[in-house]
């Protein structure tokens, strides 16, 4: 595994195996009520990311994008994981029907929100923003690139949270 930490809050992941070890830290730094809107195109590594947190939290289960069933929740032995993926969502309206709200609400939980971005105002000003991007210029053609992974932190609990994952990552 080649996850290093490439400056405060940002990481260069060289595999999957590295995003879901950067999930398993992030997962192990979660606390009840935190929300994270992960950003990043098709492949990013968004779900794999979701997939390392779930398993700190104790899940042992199957860690699948959303993407049709609007919500996953995995519950875990310390709490559960809320992942959303709103890609096919238009309006700020759908999220009450797809149990955002009442996720956001509840905070018995931490959400993990894929292609949530568009909803920022709605999600709230305490979130962390994670940016994944592809570095696909960095390779050949068809070979599997590393990963740029930055979390962006909004707010104090926000801020602690990358804090923590930063101290894990030392």
């Amino acid at each position: 595994m080649a996850l290093t930490r490439t400056a405060q809050g940002s990481y260069r992941s060289a595999c999957a195996d590295d995003t879901i070890e950067l999930g398993r830290r992030l997962g192990a730094c979660l606390q009840e009520g935190d929300v994270l809107v992960l950003t990043g195109d098709l492949g990013a590594g968004k779900t794999q990311l979701t997939k390392g947190a779930a398993e700190a939290l104790g899940y042992d289960g199957p860690v699948t994008s959303p993407t049709f069933n609007i919500q996953n929740v995995y519950d875990g032995d310390e709490l559960p994981l809320y992942h959303f993926d709103l890609y096919r969502l238009e309006d700020p309206d759908q999220l009450g029907d797809a149990g955002l709200l009442d996720a956001l609400g509840a905070e018995d939980g931490a959400c993990l929100i894929e292609w949530g971005e568009a909803f920022a105002q709605v999600i709230g000003d305490e979130r962390v923003d994670v940016l994944l991007r592809r570095l696909d210029d960095e390779v050949a053609a068809g070979e599997e690139p590393p990963r740029e992974i930055r979390f962006l932190p909004h707010g104090a609990r926000a801020e602690a949270l990358v804090a923590a994952l930063d101290a894990r990552s030392a």
